[in-house]
Parts: C-alpha cells; structure tokens; sequence
C-alpha cells in the first residue's frame, strides 16, 4: 500500500545540526557540517555546489543510506536513524547511476523493483502502467534495459523510485548524460509529481534547472552558504550582468579579453556574444569597437558571483605557454585567425559508415575539420557521435567511406594518426587502482616519453593541472573535477595536435567546466584542433563549427549561429542552442523515441 499522508505540520525534511564525517586513510575528512535544512511540502527544492559540496552525502543521508556522525535527520517529524521502517515507504530515492539490470527488459526491471519493494502484484500492475505512460515508455516494455539510450534508462531508473508514489523524492542529478529532449521529458515528470503534492529534493550542474525549483540550497565545502528562492541569487545582480560583442573578433578570443580584465567576475560565450558579470560599483571596462548592453542577471551569475573567490584567472599553463598569442594586443581584429588556419584541413571524413550486423551506426557522415579549430558533434543519445568518435581515433575500423587524420588514411595506418591524437572519454580511461603519479607514469610510457623529455612532461603535468597533493591518492577515489583533470593531463603529455573530448564534462561541476574551457579556448589558440562531444549546449557556444547528427546521420552542419537559424520561427525569432536542438531533432527522431 502507498504510504498514509503524514500529518501536514511536520516538514518533509529537516537536517538538524547534521555532522558526517568519513575516513580517508589515517584522516578525517568532514562532508557535512552542522548542516540545518528544512524542506518545504509540495515544492521542488534544487541542491547546488562545487565538486565536493557534500551534495551526494546530503542526499545520500536524507534516503536513509547513510547515517549522521552526529545531529538529527527527520522525515516528516520521523528520526531516520531510529523509524527506518516507517518512513520508507514515503521515499523515493535514485541515485547518479541508477542500479538497473541491464540483461533484464525494462518490464523486468519494473517487476524485480515491485518485488524488492513489497508491492502487491495487484497494485504493481497497475502502477505500473501508470508509470509506464508517464515515461513514455510503454512501447520498450521487452527492451533489454541495456539497449535503452542514456536518457531512456533514467526514464526507467525514475520509473522504479516512482513505484511506492513517494511523497518526498531524491533525485542526484537525474539530466546527467542524457541529451535535451530526454532531459525536456524528464523534468515534465518531474514538474507533474509537484502539482499532485510530491515534495522533490534534486541536485543539478545545470543552471536553467536552478532557476526551474521553487528553491535553491547552495552548498560549499559541507556548509549552506546561501538558500531561497532563484531571485533571492539575481536580484541583486541588477546592472551588473551585461552581454558585449564586437563586430569582428571571435566570441572566444573576445571572452578572453573580457577575463582577463579587472573588475569582471566572469566571462562566458552565448549565442548574442560574450556574457559578462563585474564586481559591485565597477563600470565596464570597455575597448574600441566593443558593444556593451546590459542584460537580466540569471542564476549563472549568481552562483559565479558568489563563488568569486575561486581563481578566475586562466590556469597556469595558459599563461605559460600562449607566447604567440599574447604577441598580438587582444582586442585586434587580427586575433580572428590566431591558432586556427582555415585552409589546412586536419580531418576529412567521406561517405564515412559504420555498421554492426545489420545495424547501421553512422551513415554517409562528410566533413571536414580545419586546424585550431573547436568542432563540435551534438546529436541525442545514441545517435552515433561517440561511434563515429572512435572511428577518427583510429580505436574503431570503419565499414565504408574515406576518413583521413592528419593526412594519414585511418584505414590503413591508423597507429601514425594515434600518436598525434590525445583523447578523453566520457568514462575516463584511467586506471583506477593506480594513484595519480602511477597513471601519468603509464601514460607517459605508453606514448614513448623517456629519459628527461618524460620528467619535464610529468612535472608539468603535475603543475599545469593541480595534482601535486593527489600524487599518491588512486584514481578511483578523486574528486570527479580532479579526475577529469588526470584525465586531460594524461592525453596532453605528448603534446597532441588533435585532441577528442567525448561528453568529457559530463557530471563536472560548473566551476570546472569552466576551468576546463578556459584551458580548450587556450588549446585551441595555439593551434590544437578540438573535437568534442557535449550535452551541454551552452558548450556548444564555444566551437567554432557543428555537426548535428541524428539516428546515425548528419542532420545539419555549420556555426551556433548557422544552427540557431535553421530553427527560427514565426513564433521563436531568436532560439537558444538548446532550443534549436530540440526543434530540428525532435521532429526526425519523434516517431523512433515512441515506438520500438
């Protein structure tokens, strides 16, 4: 049976001067400190912070899976450490990586959950089908849960934390991995479970999900440091926040100016231009040619206001080793074509296939990528980017069509292409039981680093990416943010020309996403050509050219700005990248997304 409404007076959650503590090593280490929270009923509450908030353990602790070092978690007045068998029942908790059995089919799935949560086969049935409609995933019942898309499976994952009809519900990043138009379905449901009185907790590193809650927690180092609603952040952002163009330097190369300047907070590209936030009483620190107007703050804003102490200068290796660029006075039109040629062509890609059996992953895919270029793939989940991404690192054999990297046909000599290629996967291939210095140690060997070359290249590593106290912590057990870091540390050792970033900041926290463009935007500029893989479509702001693939083939090509334009109606004259991903897949892809 569904859980009996509890009295109404009683919060959904209250943390009451919550400690947790764990023990790494011979330390320590506190997560939460002395947290006080309270929920309120029939809201949805957004949880935001830095890598290493304490966001997880928040969570973790409130679905009972955790229990407190010290201080008092409560569910609806009930003391989680002392009524675990009443208050479960009221409870729907799904973590990151949601615990589906991927040999069994998503009704199996359903079923196994049913039986794990005490249901009765009666009342299982039918909120099954309930749930199955809601997800829109009736029509993949006898889906292996395996074959499902990124987004499909979090659909399922939420569908089984769903079944008891919880009152209060735990999401921990329920959009990670998953592409627009699946992150679009997902939070339809989720704003549906609020109007019938669910109470929703959810953490996110997406800042328009923020401004979606009707409040938000901001967490930082195991402390709340700021809590209300979303124009609790923004309002006093007013006349701060503006967007700047300038009508012939790139968005990239102005956004670089724009940072370095004193009084700006922050700097990030948009379709319109570069978005800027200054610090309180500064006025804009204008150059010739420029176009300053001022713009809504929003939460982006906010939260990188609030987080201003964090080094917002570029990292140490840009300053170090962007010679030739700084040469060239940064607000000169000429800085337009600094790093990239647009007539050398790195990567050519013809007629490019890819089949399994008789399945066709890619098909008939043609493009080409120039140098110091940032070319970016977008497409939904399953569409074939990380396919065909494994194909130009010569780590996939193509089927059929002509693919040349760096002037070597990857058909026949792909190993010559492979050494001047560094590649970060969406799950870091990083050994996870070798420590940080053993991982760069391998990697340094694998591309053939000896004698003094290789400690130059390991200590800079060791430098330019912050990893000197991790020296010795395995890879497993970093920060995801620090991960990520190791992981573009070891592709970098032997100074790639081209370097492939597959969804290489899915699940990192915004600070390090931001962190990590300003070292791709250096990259780039000295002549690096990037190919990256995104869900993050305000990332996709940041390449110089886009391809849109779809169902395996490519759907459309050409700049942000050429995109945004094949989406233009009537009724939306100016669409955002996100809302141009949804128009021009969403119509080719409807009829697969319903139907088996």
């Amino acid at each position: 049976m569904p859980a009996q409404n509890p009295p109404v007076t009683d919060p959904p959650l209250r943390f009451l001067g919550v400690h947790k503590d764990f023990q790494r090593g011979k330390d320590r280490v506190a997560a939460l400190n002395g947290l006080d929270l309270e929920l309120a009923a029939g809201k949805i509450t957004g949880l935001l912070g830095p890598d290493g908030a304490g966001k997880t353990t928040l969570l973790r602790l409130a679905a009972g899976l955790l229990r407190p070092s010290s201080g008092q978690v409560l569910i609806f007045g009930q003391d989680i450490t002392q009524q675990s068998g009443e208050h479960a029942p009221a409870i729907g908790y799904m973590p990151q990586r949601f615990g589906l059995y991927e040999d069994l089919s998503v009704q199996e799935n359903l079923d196994l959950y049913s039986k794990l949560q005490g249901l009765d086969p009666s009342q299982a049935q039918q909120r099954q089908r309930e749930l199955l409609q809601l997800t829109a995933l009736g029509p993949f019942g006898s889906r292996r849960a395996g074959a499902l898309s990124g987004g499909m499976k979090q659909k399922l994952g939420l569908a089984c934390a769903l079944l008891r009809t919880p009152q209060l519900l735990l999401l921990d990043e329920p959009t990670v991995g998953v592409d627009p138009i699946a992150r679009r379905e997902l939070w339809n449901i989720i704003l549906g479970l609020r109007q019938e009185g669910t109470t929703v907790l959810l953490s996110t590193a997406y800042f328009d999900e923020a401004e979606r809650c009707d409040a938000i927690v901001l967490l930082h180092q195991g402390n709340i440091l700021q809590q209300g609603r979303p124009d609790h952040f923004t309002t006093p952002l007013q006349g701060r926040t503006f967007q700047v163009q300038h009508p012939s330097l790139r968005r990239r190369f102005l956004q670089e100016s724009l940072q370095q300047r004193p009084g700006v907070l922050d700097a990030r590209i948009i379709a319109g231009g570069v978005r800027v936030l200054l610090a309180k009483d500064v006025q804009p620190p204008k150059e010739q040619e420029e176009i300053w107007i001022t713009a809504p703050p929003a939460f982006a804003d906010a939260f990188m206001d609030l987080f201003a102490s964090v080094p917002a200068s570029p990292p140490a290796e840009i300053a170090a080793s962007a010679d030739a660029a700084d040469q060239i006075p940064v607000n000169t039109p000429s800085r337009n074509t600094a790093g990239t040629d647009e007539t050398e062509i790195v990567i050519q890609v013809q007629d490019l296939c890819k089949r399994f059996g008789n399945f066709t992953a890619v098909q008939n895919s043609s493009f080409a990528i120039h140098k110091g270029e940032i070319f970016g793939l977008l497409g939904g989940n399953g569409a074939g980017k990380t396919t065909t991404f494994r194909m130009l690192c010569g780590l996939l054999p193509p089927s059929a069509g002509s693919l040349l990297v760096a002037g070597v046909d990857m058909r026949k000599a792909s190993s010559q292409a492979r050494a001047r290629i560094g590649y970060v996967a969406q799950k870091f291939a990083l050994y996870g039981n070798l420590s940080v210095d053993q991982n760069l140690r391998f990697f340094a060997a694998a591309y053939g680093l000896q004698g003094k070359l290789r400690e130059q290249r390991l200590g800079k590593a060791r430098q330019d990416f912050q990893l000197h106290e991790y020296g010795s912590v395995n890879a497993d057990d970093l920060p995801l943010g620090v991960k990520q870091r190791l992981a573009l540390a070891c592709a970098l050792l032997h100074n790639p020309d081209i370097l492939f970033l597959d969804e290489a900041t899915s699940g990192v926290d915004p600070l390090t996403r931001r962190e990590f463009w300003q070292r791709i935007n250096s990259l780039a500029a000295q002549g690096v050509t990037v190919l990256v893989t995104t869900h993050f479509m305000d990332e996709a702001e940041y390449c110089d050219q886009l391809v849109l693939m779809s169902l395996g083939a490519i759907l459309a090509q050409g700049s942000p700005s050429d995109l945004r334009q094949l989406a233009k109606t009537p009724e939306n004259l100016e669409p955002s990248m996100e809302e141009a991903f949804i128009h021009l897949i969403d119509a080719h892809e409807r009829q697969i997304r319903r139907a088996s």
